[in-house]
């Protein structure tokens, strides 16, 4: 089982870090190991002082492929799921300024949530306009819809497909919107995609 991360997938999410928007996705994995156990609380690792929280868009490979062309990307899945992508920015940022590799800042125990919930694809008119949203104690913090991703989903799996063979149970996290944000101890954090609930998790 692979997680294949995409980074980068939407406008305003790269203005609110300064980032360039790049010509091809930004594509990263985590391992299986950094997956959050399920009922388990998200507990902030003792080498960050900044942990974000990425809400975002899943999608679970069905069946094997390689070099898949876009106009038949949808028959490699029908679930959708909602996560998060948890990031140790400062830890991060100091790997990027070095010019090193991320997997130590997302690829850590936890971090990376899959909601247990995942929802058929014919629940949606379109998987291009799956709109979604994450809140913490209550508020919103981080919402979106798929329409606004600079490589929509089809497409993803058609690009990531060139360089990964996509196993059955392979996860695509599909990039966050803005509003990425520190967590601290005793947050509560949910996400939904329209109105039904994906996720909740605590924070220690």
């Amino acid at each position: 089982m692979k997680l294949i991360c995409i980074g980068r997938n939407y406008a305003k999410h790269i203005e609110e870090l300064d980032n360039e928007r790049p010509e091809h996705p930004v594509v990263f994995l985590k391992p299986d190991s950094s997956i959050l156990l399920s009922k388990h609380p998200f507990v902030i690792p003792p080498f960050s002082n900044d942990v974000h929280h990425e809400v975002e868009v899943l999608v679970k490979i069905k069946k094997i492929g390689k070099h898949i062309d876009e106009k038949f990307a949808a028959t490699y899945y029908d679930e959708i799921g909602l996560g998060i992508d948890f990031t140790a920015r400062d830890l991060q940022a100091q790997l990027k300024e070095k010019g090193l590799p991320w997997e130590k800042a997302k690829g850590f125990d936890g971090a990376a949530v899959i909601g247990a919930k995942w929802l058929p694809v014919s629940d949606f008119e379109s998987v291009d306009d799956i709109s979604f949203r994450l809140e913490s104690n209550g508020e919103v913090v981080q919402q979106g819809s798929t329409r606004e991703m600079l490589w929509k989903i089809d497409a993803l799996i058609s690009y990531v497909s060139q360089y990964f063979t996509l196993k059955i149970g392979d996860v695509i996290f599909t990039g966050t919107p803005a509003g990425v944000a520190r967590v601290q101890e005793n947050d509560k954090l949910k996400g939904f995609i329209g109105d039904t609930e994906m996720f909740s998790i605590n924070v220690k």
